[in-house]
């Protein structure tokens, strides 16, 4: 004789979370209909959505972009922040190692053409003997940064800093001379980079109808002290900021569908660009 019942329902089966098999849930997903925790639960317009579902229709729902096409990010604008944090590392390496890392990292016209890397390195160097120097760089860094990485993307944003920072090397490199001490001189700053942003931003709020005052206001500030104030590089600002604007202009007027070939072909003329102004200025100075 068995102790088992025999016959009757079957009990009901408990419903349990999915991706939790070990909780059970009575609430159900309106989309997929299946039991979703508390973890797992996501408000919607109407009832509730899981979470595989509202992955499910974030990656199908059409991204959204900046006029300039690039794709809204949320958060804080990493590559800015990365930069001026590299920028502060290096300034303490300089005040703790001293002369040793500046000079291993600094643009001088005659070490240019026999260690390309300074044309870009030096500017994550700043003036020791001058605390405004780095804190002007990169409260200006900060000011337009975050708006430009915003509008044109990581991707762009990043290529244009650093095209424009080479950018102010190779302007400086164009107005020395072996003759004089300007060819022996080194030169360091953030400055030909952050002309370049405020060259590329002046063409973008062109481009969006926004004011621009403000940034032409700091330019002719800086363009006076660049040419009154001793010691500061006026060569390499303008060669940033023309670097800046030309990129700048490239990215903010490419048509809708050109806009990622735009994106590749610009930095690429403008290297190219760079490259052959260095060559033929080295080829015009004598052995």
């Amino acid at each position: 004789m068995s102790d088992q019942p025999e016959g009757g329902p079957a009990p009901a089966q408990v419903p349990v979370c999915p991706r939790h098999p070990d909780r059970v849930s009575y609430v159900r997903c309106q989309r997929c209909g299946r039991p979703t925790c508390a973890e797992c639960q996501r408000p919607a317009a109407v009832g509730i959505h899981c979470v595989d579902c509202v992955r499910e229709a974030s990656r199908a729902a059409p991204q959204v972009r900046t006029a300039m096409g690039a794709p809204i990010r949320r958060g804080r604008p990493v590559v800015t922040l990365t930069i001026i944090g590299l920028c502060l590392a290096s300034f303490v390496l300089q005040l703790t190692v001293g002369g040793s890392w500046t000079s291993a990292w600094a643009f001088a016209p005659f070490l240019g053409q026999v260690e390309p890397w300074r044309f870009l390195t030096a500017a994550f160097l700043h003036s020791t003997g001058a605390l405004f120097h780095i804190l002007f760089n990169m409260y200006a860094l900060w000011l337009v940064g975050p708006y430009l990485e915003h509008q044109l993307g990581r991707a762009r944003f990043i290529t244009l800093y650093l095209l424009a920072a080479v950018g102010g090397s190779v302007g400086f490199l164009l107005f020395a001379s072996p003759l004089d001490g300007s060819w022996f001189t080194a030169v360091v700053g953030a400055s030909g980079a952050v002309f370049g942003l405020f060259g590329a931003v002046l063409v973008v709020l062109r481009r969006l109808g926004g004011d621009a005052r403000q940034i032409l206001v700091l330019l002719a500030i800086n363009g006076v002290i660049g040419f009154v104030v001793p010691g500061i590089a006026w060569e390499a600002h303008l060669g940033g900021l023309l670097v800046g604007a030309g990129l700048g202009a490239a990215f903010s007027y490419a048509p809708r569908d050109r806009r990622p070939l735009v994106g590749i072909v610009a930095p690429v003329v403008v290297a190219a660009i760079l490259l052959s102004l260095t060559l033929l200025k080295f080829a015009t100075v004598p052995a």
